[in-house]
């Protein structure tokens, strides 16, 4: 690329924004950067670049590129959670308590794996740091349209399954550990690491067995 050509690509810069509007498009454009790219791409320059403002005009609103990507983290996790929830909507209305509860945790660990694989550089970016998950107050901005995140959602369906008398209550603290370390340890073994090539195409039904997995071992 010529510079000339490369200085056509660069979108043109702006001075101004209404109130919010520019926090609103770097955060836009770090969600954009995540992914195609995962973490590692989410970069303040590069979202200052592409929202098209000078990288000065960006500190008012992240003084880091680390605030930045909490931020981008925080999107990542609510659009797990909504995906999460999409899936716990097609559970019918219809079941008995038990199976309703059965279908409920299934849902929520089929909607994680999904996720994991339809938008891998959220996936990455959502699970890639330390987070206080267990912190009973949620946060409207990693939650999904239940006002839950991810964790939480995990939380209330094994919160199901002690109510629906399918696991003993005695079992229950800690469960969500053990059931998420199980469904992430297979999203991350497929996106990452040596079961891509194995196990890619077949996530999906790999996956609905190790949730069987997960509910007997509840």
């Amino acid at each position: 690329m010529t510079e000339t050509t490369a200085k056509k690509a660069r979108p043109p810069a702006r001075t101004t924004y209404r109130h919010g509007d520019l926090r609103r498009a770097l955060l836009e454009a770090g969600i954009a950067l995540a992914r195609s790219g995962g973490p590692d791409a989410v970069v303040l320059r590069e979202a200052t670049r592409q929202a098209g403002v000078v990288p000065n005009a960006a500190y008012r609103h992240f003084g880091s590129r680390d605030e930045l990507l909490r931020a981008v983290r925080a999107a990542a996790l609510s659009a797990s959670a909504a995906a999460m929830e999409a899936e716990l909507a097609t559970v019918p209305a219809d079941l008995s308590t038990g199976d309703a509860a059965r279908a409920r945790l299934r849902a929520i660990g089929t909607g994680y794996l999904r996720f994991a694989q339809a938008e891998t550089g959220l996936f990455r970016t959502a699970y890639s740091a330390s987070d206080d998950f267990g912190n009973p107050v949620a946060d409207p901005a990693r939650a999904g349209p239940s006002g839950l995140n991810p964790f939480q959602l995990l939380g209330a369906s094994l919160d199901q399954m002690v109510a629906a008398g399918l696991m003993p209550p005695e079992r229950r603290p800690g469960a969500e550990f053990l059931a998420w370390s199980a469904v992430h340890g297979l999203a991350m073994l497929v996106l990452d690491g040596p079961l891509g090539g194995v196990l890619g195409a077949q996530m999906q039904a790999v996956g609905q067995r190790l949730l069987d997995m997960v509910e007997r071992g509840l």
